[in-house]
This record gives C-alpha cells, structure tokens and sequence, in this order.
C-alpha cells in the first residue's frame, strides 16, 4: 500500500478552508489545491455531477468495465468535500432504507439479496483500496451496538430477532451479554449488546481523494471548483461553459436540493462529529477496545464512534437543528449543543477517556428522503440517472450504487439491477414550513425520548407521533 497521508500538515498549506471541514481532510498530507475548472465548452460520453463516493464508484466501475468511455466528473468544490470527507468511517452492512418499503418491490427474497449485496460492498471497498494502493486506514474488525437501558437493550434484541427470522442474520449479526461487550470494549452503563461483522473503518476523506486519483489514472477527467448551474439530460450547464453528454447521471445527494425544482426531493440534515486528542496507550489498554472495531449506541439520536489510526475517538450522532432558510450551509456543520451531548456521550461510555481533549468539531449534510429509503433510477431513453437518500449511511450505498448505475449506463443485466432500490421512487416531502416543523419534531421528541429513557429504563411512546414522518417498520 502507498503511505499512509495520516499525518499532521502545515497550517499554511493552501485551501485551508477545505482542511476546516473535518478531522479528515484536515490530516491529508497532500495539497488540497482544487484541479483545474471547465473553461469552455466540453464533449464527452458520461457526464456525472458530483466527485463524491456515488460520482466517483460510478466512474470508477465505468471506466473498469468499458475503458474506452470518455467519462467527465464535474465538482463544485473538490473531490471528498461534501459528507464522503466528513462522515464517521463506517463502511456498513445493512440496508440503506426501510424492508417494508423494499418488501413492496420485490419481496422478501428481494430485501435477502438487498443486505447481501450491502455485507458484499463493505468487502468490494477494501478490495478496490488494496489494489488502487489507497491506505485508507481500511480495518474489518465489524462493530458493536450497545445498549444502555431497558429500552434500548429490548430494541436492540427485537432487530436482531427480525433479522434472524427474516434469514439475514447468520453469523453476520448476534446478541452478546455484558460479559461478552467487554471482549470488544470495556464501556460503562452496558446491559448487553450486538455484533455486526460486515462492519469496516476507514478514513473517509483518504479513501474518497484516492478513489479520485484512480479514477484519474483510468482515463477520468475531473473538474473541480465547476459548479453545475443546470442538469438535464445531454447537457450539463457550469459557469465556465457547458459539457454535452451521451449520459448525464446526477448524483450530488443532499446538494439536490439546492438545483432548481429539487428543493423537497430529500430532507437535509446534519450529522456532527467530534474528535479527541490521540489517546495514550495506557488509555486504550484500560478500554480494550480492538483496533478497528466501530461502536455506537441504541438511543434514537444515537452515537456512532471509531478508534482511528492515529488514536483519537472520533464519535458523531444527529440532532444538528435544520435551519429554515438555508438548510444547508456551513453554519450548520457545528452546534454548540450536539457537541456538549457527544462530549457527555463520550464520557458516559468511554469513562478513561473522559478528561481527553477534544480538537476537532464538524459535520455534514445527509438526504433523508420522504420513506428513508434509498433510490438508484436510470431512464435508457433519456440517458439521464440519479441516485442517493442514503440517510447518513451512504459509504457502502455509494459503492453498491456506484456499480448498479455502471451496469444500467451500459446495458448490463446483473442481480445488482435487480435490487429493491433500483427503480424506487419517493414521493416528495411536503413543502416548507410542513417540512421544516416535521424536522423540529422529529429530533426534538427523539431527543426527549432518550432523557425519558434513560431517567426511568422504561419505554417513551412520544416517538409514535412521528409515524407519519417515518419509514413503515
């Protein structure tokens, strides 16, 4: 593997507004220098919109499967500045979305291939990393859900007996006792918890900047610093002029919703991180906990964390407010009160490493689309895909989408064109101010179930009042 770019760099280094948006991109040990921009007009046969993990798989496995495309990547920014440089690592298994929802299109055979394919994408991320040489810090040590109170600890059990039930579990998911957690992590407050072995760590932001690079030595071109002014099919409209395309695929995920007449296509929320300093080894002995295995929680607004090659805890949950009139912007990537809850949430399970600095504070916007599931969608007519509402848990789905648009784009039947996502449609959200109300509720009374939770280890009816606004279970 090429050598890991873990590694501090010089507060001067240029484009220091992009190293402000993550831990992540901040360790880079590479120039963050934007490439060149369109300037002119340009022809090529594939023109996707967006250089993050769903625009790049897509031109990854394009020019992997047909290397005489003509395939153009167009940015905004750079390549890994949007969430796929600042989420939590976790590359998962699992389904991006509801099986009843998916049940409906398929069946169940449907939803059992779905979260097949789901445990095979976090094994195909680390296959592509090894071979393109991108050290991405990629461990599959799988990851622990905790479970904290009554409430959670019989949530946790019922998912775990559905999926077993269902015939998806085997030996990807299980329960363990107290006893067995502290096999993984010595955390506080634990009464039990589960194993999810299709679970892998990575650094974001290394493997979507690497993925970039590979694209490059394919054949990709890539432009950055061009924003999109207009979508459709054939043609792409950006400041610096116009790129005429065979196939135009869309696939800027939360972003969407700032193109004209995408506004209600997702619901943008944030999701916000937090990092310590690098821990002491003493610190990690009295843990026990192994490197590379993720954790998180069963709150509603739960947490999810990782150890990460250079030591830190980085820990992220949701609750960041939505912002009526500008729902996504770089005033959303830190809230002083998500933070003080991740800090609490550090300290309450991870007590050694209570009194750890913390350095780094940031987030990132996720599509939640109106049924919380995740759509893959090409017209053959028109030449024309989008994908995404990954709900925050777009690392594998990007890569699972990446080589479905592949396969659509070239006419190629595969079991992946065949999946319950493909072809799904969700209806819109329901115009502001219903959509901005439904999100106020939607944390706020997540937020209270947790306190009430946790005060008296019973279960909070409050979150059935957000049944109209949540995927059918």
């Amino acid at each position: 593997m090429a050598t890991s770019p873990l590694k501090s760099v010089n507060a001067d280094a240029p484009n220091a507004r992009y190293r402000e948006r993550s831990l992540w991109l901040a360790q880079l040990d590479e120039p963050l220098t934007p490439r060149a921009p369109i300037a002119g007009d340009v022809d090529c046969d594939i023109a996707i919109v967006g250089a993050g993990f769903t625009g790049l798989w897509t031109a990854y496995y394009l020019k992997e499967r047909a290397p005489d495309l003509d395939v153009v990547v167009i940015e905004r920014e750079i390549a890994g500045f949007g969430p796929s440089g600042r989420n939590g690592g976790w590359a998962s298994g699992g389904l991006t979305g509801s099986p009843t929802v998916y049940r409906r299109a398929g069946g169940a055979d449907a939803v059992r291939r779905a979260l097949e394919e789901s445990y095979r994408a976090v094994d195909e991320i680390g296959r592509v990393a090894a071979m393109e040489g991108i050290d991405c810090a990629y461990i599959k040590a799988g990851a622990v859900v905790l479970a904290t109170s009554g409430p959670q600890l019989r949530r946790l059990t019922a998912e775990v007996a559905s999926a077993e039930e269902a015939g998806t579990a085997g030996t990807a998911i299980r329960m363990l006792e107290p006893g067995e957690v502290e096999q993984y992590v010595r955390a506080g407050g634990v009464r039990g918890g589960a194993f999810l072995a299709n679970c892998a760590r990575i650094d974001p932001a290394c493997l979507a900047r690497g993925l970039a690079l590979a694209c490059e030595r394919r054949g990709v071109t890539i432009y950055e610093r061009s924003e999109a002014t207009a979508v459709a099919p054939g043609l792409v409209r950006c400041r610096g002029g116009r790129v005429r395309a065979d196939t135009v695929l869309r696939l800027c995920e939360a972003y969407t919703t700032e193109m004209r007449g995408q506004g209600l296509r997702y619901l943008p929320l944030y999701s916000l991180m937090i990092a310590t300093e690098p821990l002491p080894a003493s610190v990690w002995d009295e843990l026990g906990w192994r490197d590379g295995l993720l954790i998180s929680d069963r709150h509603h607004l739960f947490f999810y964390a990782q150890r990460t090659a250079d030591g830190r805890i980085a820990i992220g949950g949701r609750g960041a407010p939505y912002r009526f009139r500008s729902p996504i912007s770089a005033e959303n990537e830190r809230n002083g009160a998500v933070r003080e809850r991740l800090t609490e949430a550090l300290r309450r399970t991870f007590p050694p490493a209570a009194s750890a600095r913390i350095t780094h504070h940031w987030g990132g916007p996720l599509a939640a689309p109106r049924d919380w599931s995740m759509a893959i969608s090409f017209d053959p007519s028109r030449r024309f895909g989008t994908a995404g509402g990954y709900t925050g848990h777009g690392v594998g789905a990007a890569n699972i989408s990446g080589r479905t648009l592949a396969d659509l784009v070239l006419g190629r039947d595969s079991e992946l064109v065949r999946l319950p996502w493909v072809a799904h449609r969700s209806r819109r959200w329901e115009p502001e101010p219903i959509r901005f109300v439904a999100s106020q509720a939607i944390m706020r009374l997540l937020g209270n179930a947790d306190a009430r939770e946790d005060a008296t280890d019973t279960r909070s009816r409050r979150t059935r009042l957000l049944k109209p606004f949540m995927p059918p279970h």
